[in-house]
């Protein structure tokens, strides 16, 4: 019951992190109010890895393989969702980055000897790869250029994600998952704000309203911080083939509040489309897999 429980807030937090990228960044430039979220949560994950005693990563490679997941999983994949969540709705954003099981399923195939593709496994990206299509064959005729743009950059998120994750699976087994997670959005918050405060400007002169001041917080404590401790505390006490359902849920959630709170409308291609990139993935995730989630968190 206290899994199911975790199972149901992990899909309500981070079916509901899009709808406060959108809300925050009516105030907030979208790179540097990514690096600053990360600042917050990193904030609060070093001393809790301090004062929990975690073992530190000792090796070279460790080293390396922490900065490079974390370029790729933060600085590229976040800094790509904050920017394209400019030009598309929330709902078609979070739908987007649902591609990730499917990229982490071929990369996969290829880096990792026991996680091999089958014609079930295929079809699915297949079927996903189509959605995707779908959803951009009339973006550029409907919403425009910078539309199409969002679109293309939501993809890209979703795959350095997924080799994101196919790399920890490979070479950081040895990783305590708090450290991992914290010394990730370390070296990603870098190439953020370096990037974000050169061209963006000085973040103390933004528009911090108070309702950009409670995204930042919610996305930081509540969608870094608390959802990332629940989901490998979840994934120790259910079965990892349910844990996986989540990202089937959460693009559904995000659609639905993106449509009751901003009023967000899906057109019958993205409809269409986003049906059949759900439909994919559940043809990848459904099933009795040998080793952990990819998951969808943003």
């Amino acid at each position: 019951m206290k899994a199911r429980l975790v199972w149901l807030i992990l899909c309500g937090i981070w079916g509901s992190t899009w709808l406060f990228i959108k809300l925050g960044l009516a105030d907030l430039p979208p790179i540097t109010f990514a690096g600053v979220r990360f600042v917050i949560a990193c904030a609060i994950l070093f001393p809790l890895v301090w004062l929990r005693r975690l073992p530190l990563p000792k090796t070279r490679a460790d080293w390396i393989l922490l900065a490079g997941t974390g370029v790729l999983s933060f600085s590229l994949n976040y800094g790509l969702v904050f920017w394209a969540e400019q030009y598309i709705t929330s709902g078609l954003a979070a739908l987007l980055q649902a591609m990730l099981p499917a990229f982490g399923l071929i990369l996969a195939h290829i880096h990792v000897p026991t996680e091999r593709m089958t014609w079930v496994k295929i079809a699915g990206v297949l079927l996903g790869v189509c959605g995707v299509g779908v959803v951009f064959s009339n973006q550029l005729a409907i919403s425009g250029r910078q539309a199409l743009a969002g679109c293309v950059a939501m993809v890209l998120s979703a795959f350095f994600a997924a080799y994101s994750n196919v790399l920890v699976k490979t070479r950081g087994k040895n990783l305590n998952p708090a450290v991992l997670a914290a010394y990730q959005m370390f070296f990603g918050l870098i190439p953020l704000l370096l990037y974000g405060i050169t061209l963006e400007g000085n973040p103390f002169r933004f528009r911090w309203t108070a309702i950009a001041v409670l995204c930042l917080l919610y996305l930081a404590v509540i969608g870094s911080v608390v959802a990332f401790l629940l989901y490998y505390w979840l994934i120790q006490h259910m079965d990892v083939t349910k844990t996986m359902l989540i990202s089937l849920v959460t693009p559904v959630v995000a659609v639905i509040l993106g449509m009751l709170v901003l009023d967000e409308q899906l057109s019958w291609r993205t409809l269409v489309g986003g049906a059949m990139i759900i439909a994919g993935i559940g043809f990848i995730v459904v099933r009795k897999p040998r080793s952990r989630a990819l998951s969808t968190a943003q």
